[in-house]
């Protein structure tokens, strides 16, 4: 087996996914605390918490596909910033339909 497949493993293990979800929440909480200090750390921490709780929890990815189906603009910015797979495949179908 190689290295990635066991990273890979790993990252599946239930320990692991609570582990990172729960880290998740802790940078998320920790981004008000640290955006007073000089720079964009509270950004990043945000963005941070937040692809690894979208990552882990079924209940997260959920809510922010209402959330983009809500509202489409700011889903695709948010899309952007996290440079999701989903904004890819999105650009991909539309390409299709206009090619068809």
């Amino acid at each position: 087996m190689t290295i990635r497949g066991l990273f890979q493993k790993l990252r599946e293990s239930p320990v692991v996914r609570f582990g990172a979800l729960v880290l998740g929440i802790v940078f998320m909480i920790a981004a008000p605390l640290v955006s007073p200090l000089p720079g964009p750390g509270g950004i990043f921490f945000f963005a941070i918490g937040l692809g690894l709780v979208l990552r882990n929890s079924l209940w997260a990815k959920r809510r922010y596909v209402h959330f983009k189906r809500k509202r489409p603009k700011v889903g695709k910015t948010v899309d952007w910033w996290m440079r999701k797979r989903a904004r890819q495949r999105a650009k991909s179908r539309a390409r299709s339909v206009i090619e068809n």
